[in-house]
């Protein structure tokens, strides 16, 4: 089985600093420290209301890391404007409302409107891998691709949040998502709330080649620092695929 990508979201450390104002803690800072103990790149979520990522983060980021750098954004005018200026590695759309704590779930590709296939025919045009945040759902997934995603990234959220005696049924949920992603043509990552005891079972299917992680790790160094968690995160990973 081939190694799984893994993407660490910086976002709660822009949250940190941003509870008392001022530029401590640095998320670049923190973007080289994970890089820095293996991580395989960096996602970022700039917000309608950059209640954590700021502009200047992603520019900064931009600059001074080599490593892949992954946007997350709503499918908006703005945003699709500020990707083709900065031109990340890749940028994932997701949906977003101002008053959720985090993404709710899925982005609903058939109710999207004519703007989502525009957004996505842009950042292609850009040189911009361009994926969507998903529900395992075949419709859904198909539709990713009629529409020029190049990429989709899977909902976890729900498996990750369930209680153990039910997650095997969410996990052949996501399994058959992350097959129908592949025989569409398009690569297929996943993402949301994953954690030690939950990323086994995604690391364990071969056709998800990419995990986001963010909010889990930078909790967890508040016990054994970001680095460290990075590294344990990673092992379990490569453990998971047959290759630790």
């Amino acid at each position: 089985m081939i190694p799984m990508r893994l993407s660490i979201n910086i976002d709660h450390v822009a949250t940190l600093r941003n509870a008392r104002g001022g530029n401590h803690p640095d998320p670049v800072e923190a973007a080289e420290a994970v890089l820095g103990a293996g991580a395989d790149g960096i996602t970022v979520h700039l917000r309608e209301d950059r209640r954590h990522i700021r502009d200047h983060d992603v520019e900064r980021l931009r600059a001074r890391l080599s490593a892949p750098l992954n946007l997350e954004m709503a499918a908006t005018e703005e945003m699709v404007a500020i990707a083709e200026r900065l031109r990340p590695s890749d940028c994932c759309l997701v949906p977003e409302k101002r008053a959720e704590l985090t993404t709710e779930g899925g982005l609903d590709v058939l109710r999207a409107g004519p703007f989502l296939g525009e957004a996505l025919g842009r950042l292609v045009a850009a040189g911009i891998k361009a994926s969507v945040f998903v529900e395992a759902d075949p419709a859904q997934i198909e539709a990713c691709a009629r529409l020029g995603a190049k990429a989709i990234e899977l909902h976890t959220g729900a498996y990750a949040d369930a209680a153990p005696a039910d997650r095997p049924a969410l996990l052949a949920r996501l399994a058959e998502g992350a097959r129908v992603a592949v025989a569409a043509g398009l690569e297929c990552h996943a993402g949301h709330g994953l954690a030690y005891d939950t990323i086994g079972g995604i690391a364990a299917l071969p056709e998800v080649t990419e995990v986001s992680i963010g909010h889990f790790l930078v909790g967890q160094a508040v016990f054994e620092g970001l680095p460290e968690a990075v590294r344990r995160m990673k092992w379990l990973i490569a453990a998971s695929r047959g290759l630790g």
